[in-house]
């Protein structure tokens, strides 16, 4: 006998292949059965009613690296089908660093506390372990974490010693179950970084088959260069590489994506290369003049020195102050913001593109989010797939299941069938639909009914269950990343 058995569901395994009508058997923490289960009974029966039921959505990229802990019921991810977060994105993450004060941003956007980062990689793994959350996490080291430990000033190329003994920390956190390096050249803790340093520690991952993620350096006039950094990174490393959140950022670069998606398609005959993307035309980081010169128009998320300007326009809180926009950032500052610099016809050929996956990039500690905190995979399945029609139902669920576990070698995750976790969604393909918007960002999604993490309720019909069946997935228990 089964545990449960989901009947009369509409089944879209996550590989790309059609939905077929079926029932779905779970024993424990697996998918027993699954098709034309009338002969078989469960301890515990439910009807779909027709409904959708695929693999619970993986979030390629997030920055939940503080609130698994902070936050574990994780309801802005377990509400919208989420049962997976990938985290330690952008060069940022709450291990290995040991450190005295505030830490730069943009390591402030997921842990202001330096009593809340932890020494060694170990200590993070087993805390999830101990108090673990609603979903399952697999964390990577971030390099910028990596120099803020080694370092004593970060305006500068490291040395060959410091290389050595930031290799040595992101191995040594690899052997404790991380699941690969990121980077965030980008960002001022890495910005004055050697392709060569890069290079150099990110060669620790070939023998673990780690992965590489990035946040290039520049994603906006200077994108090809990036991108041929990026190559040069992951053909010297011999690593996977994903491609951060790709975007053509600023008015000058609308339109480009036709240029970037022809070249990373040329890399990906030459190295194995993903791409993630999330489905909205803002960003959303650290506020900065720099970043800021790119966007048509920015919501301010968070200010320690002034809080009330959260959710407000910029521009609005400048005219407040009597200051012009780059004297008003930094009277803010430490802050952050949603810059609006994308083009739409960019981040639906992106979207489309039928290698790319896709990732939140959301920051949970935010006063005032970026919706996509909440709504980015029922946005790709109610707006661009219902709506649009910009890619089947079952591309989109692919898109953000299985390709997505193949990319990081999450083994047995991303796919129905016999054996694999019972991570799981129930939804209305005719009402999922995100409801979370730039005025009020933490609204829970319409149309999932049931969201299930290792076989046991976490969501039922716009209600927490209260269940915290997350595990923490490391480095050794997965598979090699398949991209090509």
């Amino acid at each position: 006998m089964m545990d449960l058995i989901i009947r009369n569901a509409q089944l879209v395994d996550g590989s790309g292949k059609p939905a077929k009508e079926g029932d779905l058997g779970i024993k424990d923490d697996r998918i027993a059965g699954m098709g034309d289960l009338s002969q078989e009974s469960g301890s515990k029966e439910l009807n779909a009613g027709g409904k959708v039921l695929s693999p619970g959505f993986i979030d390629s990229h997030t920055h939940d690296d503080r609130a698994v802990l902070h936050d574990p019921l994780m309801s802005c991810k377990i509400s919208q089908g989420v049962t997976t977060v990938i985290t330690g994105n952008c060069g940022v993450s709450l291990a290995p660093l040991k450190y005295e004060q505030r830490p730069p941003p943009p390591l402030d956007l997921v842990c202001e506390d330096p009593k809340l980062f932890f020494s060694e990689f170990s200590g993070y793994l087993k805390t999830l372990d101990q108090e673990p959350p609603s979903l399952n996490v697999a964390a990577q080291v971030g390099h910028s974490t990596l120099r803020l430990g080694t370092m004593d000033r970060l305006d500068r190329e490291a040395t060959p010693d410091e290389i050595k003994t930031m290799r040595s920390r992101l191995e040594s956190s690899l052997l404790d179950g991380a699941i690969g390096f990121s980077t965030g050249l980008f960002y001022p803790p890495a910005g004055s970084s050697s392709t060569e340093e890069v290079i150099e520690i990110a060669k620790s991952l070939k023998q673990h088959h780690g992965i590489h993620s990035t946040h290039m350096r520049d994603e906006g006039d200077r994108i090809m260069d990036s991108l041929d950094e990026t190559l040069k990174i992951g053909t010297q490393a011999q690593t996977p590489v994903i491609i951060s959140h790709h975007k053509c950022a600023g008015i000058q670069n609308f339109g480009r994506s036709t240029e970037t998606l022809k070249k990373i398609e040329e890399m990906r005959q030459k190295h194995p290369i993903g791409i993630d993307v999330y489905p909205y035309v803002a960003g959303s980081t650290m506020l900065s003049s720099g970043r800021a010169m790119n966007a048509q128009k920015i919501l301010v998320t968070w200010s320690r020195p002034h809080p009330e300007a959260a959710g407000k326009e910029l521009d609005e809180v400048a005219m407040e102050m009597d200051l012009d926009r780059e004297s008003a950032i930094e009277k803010l500052s430490p802050a952050g913001g949603i810059f609006f610099m994308m083009d739409e016809k960019d981040v639906r050929r992106i979207l489309s593109y039928p290698h790319s996956i896709i990732g939140s990039d959301g920051l949970p500690h935010d006063d005032h989010p970026h919706p996509r905190l909440w709504g980015t995979f029922p946005r790709v399945l109610g707006h661009y797939v219902r709506e649009i029609g910009l890619f089947s139902l079952e591309e989109g669920i692919n898109k953000m299941t299985h390709k997505t576990a193949l990319a990081f070698g999450l083994k047995d995750r991303g796919i129905l069938r016999p054996g694999a976790y019972a991570d799981l969604v129930l939804f209305d393909p005719e009402t999922i639909l995100d409801r979370a918007t730039f005025d009020n960002p933490k609204e829970p999604a319409s149309g999932i009914e049931w969201v299930m993490v290792n076989g046991r309720m976490v969501w039922n019909h716009q209600t927490h269950s209260g269940q915290r069946p997350g595990k923490v997935l490391r480095l050794q228990e997965l598979d090699p990343p398949l991209m090509n």
